[in-house]
């Protein structure tokens, strides 16, 4: 069994770090400290081609795999841009997935290749301040008067919804107390955020400040039926089919900066002489690092061993979830080690080690917690009864 990379996929990787040497450390440092999107980033990895690597070739896409897509989002990680970087990225990758799977060939051609050539912007718009993960809880709703729906509620950590056009959101259209699932009666939508009746309010954050993080308002937005994505009520069906490839490039990014902060320390306990010795003399600094190089590396087996298996059509939701979990573990220890190998200096700014800490933080959260995760597994490999 060969593990290593194709020569194409080599050059999707070398491709990405030429790209991303570019925008070096002022660059992410400048971001980091004053916020602002992306922008230049962002189009010139549209004008790469790489926001449709994952996307259908009719529609202006690649039409590569999401072990593609989980290289070109590792390698923008470890290029030193962090989860700021992999944000400009990997969203553009799996988000739409739902309208490549459920959507119509028109929906397809009005969509898809706005997003891929970074003419267009979207965020997603699934969590509630009242229902956090427990989406089948969700109260915004949607009710259908003729053409339209009428929408109203309010969702919260909406990333980059500042600089969006539109939004993909779920909404329940049919009330819970009619339903015998709460599964049912959620239905999917892209539609135009409309300023008239959609109010932002953004979250000042620790980390990743270049990526906006909002409570959203909705009262009373017009949503056209064109807008939803397949039938109505299926909408929750439809998420799930996002949520597999969102997991695997939200490991391979955080894995990519676990890789950036563990390189930082090294080059730092070769150089830092304490003592008349280099600090990477001492084993209380190396043995840290060479465990967070283990870890790092276990986690990558996982990370393309789902990947594999979601390109070729075969179930991964549990492998998903453990590369997400292990990924964010290790890259946060690797983090937290790299600035306690910088000592006074990891707290500084201009090291770069303590933005890494701080994202790190990110991927353990979100998209779903390290104890969901812990209970998936329990629940669905090894046949534990379900605790929630």
């Amino acid at each position: 069994m060969d593990f290593s990379f194709t020569p194409e996929q080599e050059e999707i990787r070398a491709a990405i770090l030429k790209l991303c040497s570019k925008f070096g450390d002022d660059y992410w440092l400048k971001r980091d400290r004053e916020g602002g999107w992306p922008e230049d980033f962002h189009q010139a990895m549209a004008e790469g081609g790489w926001l449709g690597i994952a996307m259908p070739k009719e529609y202006g896409g690649a039409g590569l795999g999401i072990t593609e897509a989980a290289i070109v989002v590792q390698a923008i990680g470890e290029s030193g841009g962090g989860m700021t970087a992999v944000a400009a990225e990997a969203k553009y990758t799996y988000g739409l997935y739902p309208v490549v799977v459920y959507g119509t060939d028109e929906q397809k051609r009005k969509w898809l290749p706005p997003q891929i050539q970074g003419k267009e912007k979207n965020c997603f718009a699934i969590t509630e301040p009242d229902s956090g993960i427990n989406t089948l809880r969700l109260k915004t709703k949607a009710v259908r008067e003729g053409d339209h729906y009428i929408m109203s509620g309010r969702k919260v950590w909406i990333s980059s919804a500042q600089v969006a056009d539109k939004m993909l959101i779920l909404a329940r259209t049919t009330p819970i107390e009619e339903l015998d699932k709460p599964a049912h009666g959620l239905s999917l939508f892209y539609t135009d955020i409309d300023p008239k009746h959609v109010e932002l309010r953004e979250i000042d954050k620790m980390g990743r400040k270049a990526v906006d993080s909002n409570l959203m308002f909705i009262d009373g937005l017009r949503v056209p039926v064109e807008d939803r994505i397949g039938k109505e009520g299926k909408g929750f069906r439809y998420i799930l089919d996002g949520m597999n490839p969102e997991r695997i490039l939200v490991a391979a990014g955080v894995l990519g900066l676990g890789r950036c902060a563990l390189a930082r320390a090294a080059a730092y306990a070769k150089e830092r002489v304490v003592f008349d010795r280099p600090i990477g003399k001492n084993q209380a600094i190396q043995h840290p690092l060479a465990e967070s190089w283990m870890e790092l590396e276990a986690a990558n087996l996982m990370i393309y061993h789902a990947a594999s298996l979601y390109d070729q059509k075969k179930r991964c939701g549990a492998e998903a979830n453990a590369a997400k979990y292990l990924a964010a573990e290790a890259a946060f220890k690797a983090c937290t080690n790299a600035v306690m190998t910088h000592g006074g200096y990891g707290y500084a700014k201009e090291y770069h080690v303590e933005r890494y800490l701080r994202e790190s933080l990110i991927p353990r959260i979100a998209p779903v917690s390290p104890q969901m995760i812990k209970c998936f597994i329990a629940e669905k490999v090894l046949g534990l009864p379900k605790s929630y």
